[in-house]
């Protein structure tokens, strides 16, 4: 059975059809070829429904050229199990297509290293790159497509697919692993035009088994562009080219590495919109671009997910999970903020390591907020540092959210700084996709005050008088002191405890012994309480690394780290 797109992902269509065609830069204008001035080494190929071009000849069927035409699309059939009686995948009724459905997608192959220009529309296809066996070891199976005005949607699998080119990492090793990864090499690579308008509407392959025992998957393709290898995606000078990724399931998934160094990127999708999925491998990392992503349309869905690390140096990152279950930044072995602009929104956070570059805020609040507000952060002196206004923002107005957690990071926090923090009201200057720019802000009006009754610091096992971090519950055999209690949904998705590191009826290990109090070093004072730095308020002030001293709820959100954790948020 064909899965439909819900109606407010097809609607997300009107803000972006507007196509400039490499071809009407690389033609004649008549469809019979000409000087490409534009890209003078790309292959020109334009797409339209049963007359796709290269560099303005109709494409043929004959397999042995640079690219071809065919009708043999991947896809997950309407089937249970071979005729062996081996079970044929893990897909359900909504995953399934018929043969009649799969024969009716236009695949354009492309089959040689290069660079190849692709505009037009292809309203039932998909373009697939496939260099052949051997290509992950060749660093010279290279492919880069331009899009360029280019409209391409498939409804029976992802409608762009690196299946083979280079691999730049051909260790895909744990033991080797780790946050930084160079993909320049990278054999498949997307680049945005400048000033063009691209739409990708994509499905996905559920994973399908070989048809032999004890044989690892035949196919599985998550996202509606999809690689089998390390992928680069980046704008050109201008960087106001336009991909918009409308996807039934995923979005933009690679098996290895993803780095995005530019392009202004948006993505709808029914599960996670970003997806690396190598476990303990993978690198998503982000340099450049505006990245704006809704993701969770469906049940669940976070919206960056990496399966190794997740590091964002630069650019504009908006990122909407699905409001009950995930997050907006989700990874693995852990998360960088070391740059760039960053808003991260939905029921759990992903905190960013303590060692991130850049001053970063994960914010817990007791209740479920509006996406539809302002989020805004003023300095002491009442001046707007922060500010991101969802309607002001054309890909998040088009769906209201809503939250509970969020990650906000800029370049203009500081370590040593108090803020406040409001939400809601009306902002008015200079902004870019609802962000702010926070010297052009002119007047802001008509927001609510937020304040605070805990702090958490990353891995130091602090109290909140809210609860525990996260949603992390005690260990067990411990009590909590009244009005401490827990908040409700355990500990989320990889902050588990490690193994074997509880211990029965919360006893220390064997042979430990545990004092009645800690006592200070021979000759110290203990002071009755830490006092907050010169000018901050004492009423929420972190008395010391990994506790909470916290006495009554606090207006001054005060940066003691380069990430900073805030509980318990409500209005004043």
């Amino acid at each position: 059975m064909k899965r439909y797109f819900s109606v407010f992902i097809v609607c997300a269509l009107a803000i972006v059809f507007c196509f400039a065609g490499c071809a009407k830069n690389g033609t004649d204008g008549d469809g019979s070829g000409g000087a490409n001035t534009k890209y003078p080494d790309a292959v020109m190929i334009e797409l339209a429904d049963g007359n796709v071009t290269v560099d303005g000849v109709k494409a043929g069927n004959d397999e042995s050229g640079a690219v071809y035409i065919s009708n043999d699309i991947i896809y997950y059939e309407d089937k249970d199990s071979y005729d062996s009686g081996n079970p044929y995948g893990d897909g359900d009724a909504d995953d399934e297509h018929t043969a009649e459905e799969a024969a009716g997608n236009t695949v354009v192959n492309i089959t040689k290293a290069g660079t190849y220009c692709i505009s037009g529309s292809l309203p039932a296809g998909q373009i697939r790159v496939d260099l052949g066996d051997g290509a992950a070891e060749d660093p010279e199976a290279v492919v880069t497509l331009i899009l360029d005005g280019a409209e391409i949607t498939c409804g029976t699998a992802p409608a762009v697919l690196f299946l083979n080119v280079y691999e730049c990492d051909n260790d895909w090793s744990t033991d080797t692993a780790g946050s930084q990864v160079d993909t320049s090499a990278a054999g498949a690579n997307v680049v945005v035009a400048d000033g063009s308008k691209n739409v990708i509407t994509g499905s996905h392959v559920a994973k399908i088994y070989k048809d032999a025992e004890g044989e690892k998957k035949l196919w599985k393709q998550d996202g509606a562009v999809y690689s089998y290898m390390s992928m680069n995606i980046d704008g050109e000078t201008e960087g106001d080219g336009v991909l918009t990724i409308i996807a039934d399931n995923e979005g933009l998934d690679t098996e290895l590495h993803l780095t995005i160094n530019g392009g202004n990127i948006r993505i709808f999708s029914q599960d996670d919109g970003i997806n690396t999925n190598e476990d303990g491998v993978s690198v998503t990392t982000i340099n450049g671009g505006t990245i704006h992503i809704l993701s969770g349309l469906g049940s669940e869905g976070d919206g960056i997910d990496s399966n190794g690390w997740l590091v964002i140096n630069g650019g504009t990152v908006i990122s909407m999970a699905h409001p009950a279950s995930d997050a907006g930044l989700d990874s693995d072995m852990g998360s960088y903020i070391n740059g760039g602009t960053v808003v991260s929104l939905g029921s759990t956070m992903d905190w960013p390591e303590s060692d991130s570059e850049q001053v970063t805020v994960n914010l817990q609040f007791s209740s479920m907020q509006s996406a539809g507000d302002a989020i805004v952060f003023e300095d002491a002196d009442g001046n707007v540092v922060f500010a991101y206004d969802p309607s002001e923002d054309e890909v998040a107005s088009e769906m209201i959210r809503q939250y509970q957690g969020a990650v906000v990071s800029s370049p203009e926090f500081e370590v040593g700084e108090t803020y406040q923090l409001y939400i809601g009201g009306t902002l008015t200057g200079t902004e870019t996709d609802g962000v702010f720019d926070p010297a052009g802000v002119t007047d802001y009006t008509g927001g609510i005050r937020q304040t605070y009754s805990g702090t958490d610091v990353r891995g130091m096992g602090g109290f909140t008088p809210g609860g525990f971090p996260g949603g992390m519950q005690p260990p067990e055999g411990m009590e909590i002191p009244d009005g401490m209690e827990p908040p409700a949904g355990g500990i989320p998705d990889g902050m588990q405890p490690p193994q074997g590191g509880e211990h029965p009826e919360g006893q220390p290990p064997e042979g430990a012994e545990m004092p009645d109090r800690t006592e200070p070093p021979e000759g110290a004072e203990m002071p009755d309480r830490m006092e907050p730095p010169e000018g901050a308020s004492d009423g929420g002030w972190n008395g010391a690394p990994g506790t909470d001293a916290s006495r009554e709820p606090s207006t001054e959100f005060y940066m003691q780290d380069k990430v900073n954790s805030f509980s318990g948020i409500s209005a004043e």
